[in-house]
């Protein structure tokens, strides 16, 4: 058994529902990674960045690896690259972006890297989704559908909610 991590997905260009499902795939196909749960993909405004772009499909997923924390950042880099991520513009459009938000207990502060995700406990594009998939799930020592009541931006999240995965093997209902 390897390390629970938490990672978070979002896109806001192309066939949104679709690359994120392609992604979360993506993931579980990875041999050193195993998806053992995902959230329902949720809707969002923009948070910063340029004015004018589209909204957002976020969606949570929970994975077991045995990759170290910046060998699982390399394989999310890959995925995203799959499918057409370039980097032009902080928090610009993006037709994929995956963030690690948890990776067991590690607190790590790097460069290239922060766990947990600096940005996590105050993102309701990431809290929702994360409580639809595990209402006991704790960040920081605080549960996470309750830091999601408290984001800022969670007026700007759609009320509609669709499944990232059939149930199943790395789906919704799958403990």
């Amino acid at each position: 058994m390897g390390t629970r991590a938490v990672l978070a997905l979002g896109a806001n260009l192309g066939d949104r529902e679709d690359t994120l499902r392609r992604a979360a795939l993506d993931l579980a196909a990875h041999p050193r990674i195993t998806l053992t749960r995902a959230s329902p993909v949720v809707r969002s405004k923009p948070v910063g960045g340029p004015p004018d772009q589209g909204d957002y499909l976020n969606a949570v997923v929970e994975v077991d690896t045995d990759l170290s924390p910046f060998g699982l950042l390399r394989a999310c880099q890959e995925i995203e690259q799959l499918h057409h991520r370039t980097r032009t513009q902080r928090w610009g459009p993006r037709t994929l972006d995956i963030d690690i938000v948890v990776y067991g207990e590690l607190r790590l502060d790097e460069p290239e890297l922060t766990v947990p995700h600096l940005r996590a406990a105050t993102r309701a594009f990431v809290l929702v989704p994360w409580a639809l998939m595990d209402p006991a799930a704790t960040l920081e020592g605080r549960r996470v559908a309750d830091l999601a009541r408290e984001a800022a931006d969670l007026g700007g999240l759609g009320p509609d909610t669709v499944p990232l995965l059939p149930a199943g093997p790395g789906g919704e209902d799958r403990d």
